[in-house]
């Protein structure tokens, strides 16, 4: 039996996982207006698809397994679901970034696997890109690469009947802060791309997990 890591406990001090969005007391956008015009209004939506690739190459890390690929990671996810199919599991992916003094930006994608209430298993990677970002645009390369790797998830595992509605995403953004006012943009972008959507402080797997990578 696969035993749950101290470095993948510490991510579960999870609220009741039955609430929705809506329990946050904020009135979000149910549809973005048009995610793409938002992307492109900042002038770099073509380069964030060239970043973007990193979803479907490279290798993964994990506490528990090491280094893995894609279909790795296919099979230590459905044995981890199968050891107790009984409980409760929710598929999650996020991302967390850190500048590097101009130099440019470092990023982490998480895929965790929580099985509600009694521990979990996740999975990230990091691509380095040496562009300079503001604030806004940092926030949308988070999201971005949380939708692809969303995608990537959704591709690897369709066949084994997970869909979007098992998929949820954590931003890293929340009422409060700096990133307060890109609310209704990126949880807009993410709802509009069909996926549910967290932000702190509930996105634990991006300001929690990804961000002890970053």
């Amino acid at each position: 039996m696969v035993k749950t890591t101290k470095d993948e406990l510490w991510l579960l001090t999870r609220r009741d996982p039955g609430k929705s969005d809506q329990d946050s007391n904020l009135t979000l956008p149910t549809k973005t207006r048009k995610p793409r015009e938002a992307l492109a209004k900042w002038g770099f939506l073509a380069r964030m698809r060239v970043i973007c690739y990193h979803t479907r190459v490279f290798m993964f890390q994990s506490p528990t397994y090491g280094s893995l690929e894609l279909p790795q990671i296919r099979e230590r996810i459905l044995y981890f679901l199968s050891e107790e199919p009984e409980r409760k599991y929710q598929l999650v992916v996020g991302t967390d970034s850190q500048p590097h003094n101009g130099s440019g930006v470092d990023f982490i994608t998480a895929i965790v696997v929580h099985r509600i209430g009694y521990g979990g298993i996740y999975f990230w990677k990091r691509i380095v890109n040496k562009q300079h970002y503001v604030l806004r645009q940092r926030m949308y390369a988070e999201a971005t690469m949380s939708l692809e790797m969303a995608e990537t998830v959704l591709a690897l595992l369709h066949k084994d009947g997970v869909t979007k509605y098992d998929v949820e995403i954590h931003v890293d953004i929340g009422k409060f802060g700096d990133t307060r006012e890109m609310i209704s943009e990126i949880i807009g972008m993410i709802r509009g791309s069909g996926y549910r959507v967290k932000m702190k402080p509930e996105s634990y797997a991006a300001s929690k997990v990804a961000d002890r990578y970053t």
